[in-house]
């Protein structure tokens, strides 16, 4: 278990506001730090600003007219924000996208070996690298020779995944790995997550609509709502929050709620009153 009081915090995203085409107001004054080591999940539904928020870290918001207007984004200490996205992938932080995104002609092999396309330490231990992701996904190495194009979602998921370890990342920001996922895929996404940041020490920042299984992989989670946090603290205490169980895990003390009970919670949630 990660010890948050003992262990430094390697990415701190300050107090940022995200405008995009110079007048939509995206994220409203965000601020969240990730521990080395740990598992970090930003939480909320669809358009809650999550998405923007890793590609504010990642500096990916240009190519679609976004900026980061306010605050700062500062990795080890040192100020990202104004960094190309090269830079920071060399830095070790790189972003795997939401939708699983693969070269879909080339084969599920080629696809891992281009996540090794910065590295300069040579052919040995790149093979040594692909033979680690193959023993974390063993999946992938059975289907190696596939065009990637003709694998499943979860088989490009877990490609996208293993092309993010092969540039030996010491960060991944990763973008909704359970999105149009089987409930049995996802579960396996989530414990090679897990084994990755045990095994390998990679510290996870991920961004999530399933809540449920975010916050039993999760060591802290930060919830956001129309671009600004309005609830963070450890995994466990967010399962426990009766807020959290019964506006994002769908159970009150009174039992499980149907969705058109649920759905009204933007009128009721007592953090935002």
């Amino acid at each position: 278990m990660l010890d948050a009081g003992k262990t430094e915090t390697l990415l701190e995203v300050n107090n940022i506001e995200v405008i995009y085409n110079h007048v939509i107001l995206v994220l409203k004054g965000v601020s969240l730090s990730v521990p080395k080591g740990g598992i970090t999940a930003l939480l909320g539904g669809n358009g809650a600003g999550k998405t923007t928020t890793l590609k504010a870290i990642s500096n990916l918001l240009k190519s679609e007219r976004g900026e980061v207007t306010k605050g700062s984004i500062v990795y080890r200490s040192e100020r990202v924000q104004d960094m190309s996205p090269a830079d920071l992938v060399r830095k070790g932080v790189i972003q795997v996208m939401e939708g699983r995104h693969c070269f879909e002609h080339l084969t599920v092999e080629e696809n891992l070996l281009t996540g090794a396309y910065t590295r300069t330490d040579g052919r040995a231990e790149i093979q040594k690298d692909l033979e680690m992701v193959y023993n974390y996904f063993p999946r992938l190495k059975e289907r190696r020779k596939s065009q990637a194009g003709y694998t499943s979602g979860g088989e490009q998921q877990m490609v996208a995944m293993g092309r993010a370890l092969m540039s030996r990342p010491e960060t991944i920001l990763l973008d909704e790995p359970s999105m149009g996922l089987a409930p049995q895929l996802v579960e396996q996404i989530f414990e090679i997550v897990k084994a990755v940041n045990e095994g390998e020490g990679v510290t996870f920042l991920l961004a999530e609509q399933n809540t449920n299984v975010a916050l039993r992989y999760a060591h802290y989670g930060y919830i956001l709502e129309s671009g600004r946090v309005v609830m963070d603290g450890p995994a466990k205490a967010l399962r426990e929050n009766p807020d959290v169980k019964e506006f994002y895990l769908g159970v009150s003390d009174e039992g499980r709620k149907s969705f058109r009970e649920v759905r009204s919670y933007r009128r009721r949630k007592r953090w935002l009153a």
